[in-house]
């Protein structure tokens, strides 16, 4: 399928995309501090630069974009099938980064929270809000929130 734009417009278009303050990261931030949980963003001393910070619980938020960090089995995680090669290498590097800052960061004894786009986008995203508020509170190391079966 051949693209429907110019390589200028499309390369205008993608130059907005965000890798900072998108609407899924807002808002989780924006249910955290209502909580009453205050966290500090993208803290360079970390690896990876996770979203947000919670240093009282010792733990990391990453709010993933399905498309970009490939979420499997989501909907919003297709495959554009114009230049197959390049979009693959993209998705398996940026999994590949994902995983390594993961397991960077359960090394230092930080606990990870991995919230998936298409969780602050379902219906049940309350509900989904409320197991980031219990995860922050266990002991537990490492989990996914998504709602890619729901999508």
């Amino acid at each position: 399928m051949t693209d429907t734009v110019d390589s200028a417009t499309r390369s205008q278009n993608m130059s907005r995309i965000r890798s900072k303050n998108t609407k899924p990261e807002l808002l989780v931030r924006k249910y955290l501090f209502s909580s009453g949980f205050r966290y500090c963003l993208n803290d360079r001393k970390l690896p990876g630069r996770p979203d947000i910070v919670l240093r009282k619980y010792k733990a990391v938020i990453f709010v993933h974009g399905c498309f970009w960090h490939h979420h499997q089995g989501c909907r919003l995680a297709y495959s554009p099938r114009s230049r197959t090669g390049f979009w693959q290498k993209k998705f398996s590097g940026n999994v590949s980064r994902d995983e390594k800052v993961k397991q960077a960061l359960l090394e230092i004894d930080w606990r990870v929270l991995v919230i998936w786009e298409c969780a602050t986008r379902s219906k049940k995203c309350l509900d989904y809000f409320a197991e980031v508020e219990s995860w922050i509170k266990s002991s537990s190391s490492y989990s996914e929130i998504s709602a890619s079966d729901e999508l």
